[in-house]
């Protein structure tokens, strides 16, 4: 779904547009080094498994966003879908289980570690940290994409094209971050009740998918063969992205810790360094 351009000037800009998000990664992955490196050298320690996962996830991300390298012809829809799976699923996978906030929060001076503290504790984010709010928002946006006259105004508009990129990412994170996430989250529910959030994903996803195979209800206008192919790969790749959380998410569990839970469960904020 990359734009289309017409004439030099707007051809350096679109450019300029590619490599920003790449040189904004590099820092990112430079920064979270920097303070893992330190971590490490402190009695409590830092994994470098959680290290290697953030770093996999840029990498990751930093493929999904540049459709030169894509195995899929520039344009079609099954180039899209494959973007769409590394930004929106599988790099927020990698960038989630790195545990940034965590990290964050043990570089920072106890004043700022706080602030985030409160944040965290905030009214609106217990909303949107839900489970079920990130589903929506998952899934919602997919139905939105292929299913409304969006596709096709993103084709057209490089501004709202790169919206719906971060749509994918913000949403696929936030999914991540509250279903498996090892960093704190406000009021998050039992593993179980998770469980049965991540099969309502895969059966959303599941569903789209067939209905993309099958061209019912798509506003999406792509020969028939593209729309098998995006929806093959939709429905396969997201598979395993999908089990990848699920596995991440049981090999966190610990049924005995949750005996004397009675009360309603606060945030769990980890004290800044």
């Amino acid at each position: 779904m990359a734009p289309a351009h017409d004439g030099q000037a707007p051809q350096l800009a679109a450019g300029f547009d590619d490599v920003l998000p790449l040189l904004v990664l590099a820092a990112l992955a430079l920064g979270y080094l920097v303070l893992s490196r330190r971590r490490e050298r402190e009695p409590r320690g830092w994994s470098r498994w959680r290290t290697a996962a953030f770093l996999g996830g840029v990498v990751t991300l930093a493929l999904g966003l540049s459709p030169q390298v894509s195995p899929y012809a520039g344009g079609g829809l099954p180039g899209h879908m494959y973007q769409h799976l590394l930004i929106g699923m599988y790099a927020p996978i990698g960038l989630v289980l790195g545990a940034p906030v965590t990290l964050l929060l043990r570089s920072l001076p106890r004043r700022q570690g706080k602030r985030i503290g409160r944040f965290f504790r905030s009214a609106p984010l217990h909303v949107l940290a839900h489970p079920v709010t990130a589903l929506v928002l998952n899934l919602g946006g997919l139905a939105a994409l292929y299913f409304t006259p969006l596709y096709a105004a993103a084709a057209r508009e490089p501004a709202l094209h790169h919206l719906v990129h971060l749509h994918f990412l913000a949403s696929g994170y936030l999914f991540a971050w509250v279903v498996a996430g090892p960093d704190p989250a406000p009021a998050r529910p039992s593993v179980p009740a998770r469980l049965w959030v991540l099969g309502a994903a895969i059966a959303g996803h599941a569903v789209i998918s067939q209905l993309l195979y099958a061209g019912l209800f798509v506003k999406v206008s792509a020969p028939i063969g593209e729309l098998r192919q995006a929806g093959e790969l939709m429905y396969y790749a997201g598979d395993i992205a999908e089990l990848l959380l699920a596995f991440a998410l049981v090999s966190s569990w610990r049924p005995t810790a949750r005996i004397r839970r009675q009360r309603p469960r606060r945030t769990s904020i980890p004290e800044p360094a």
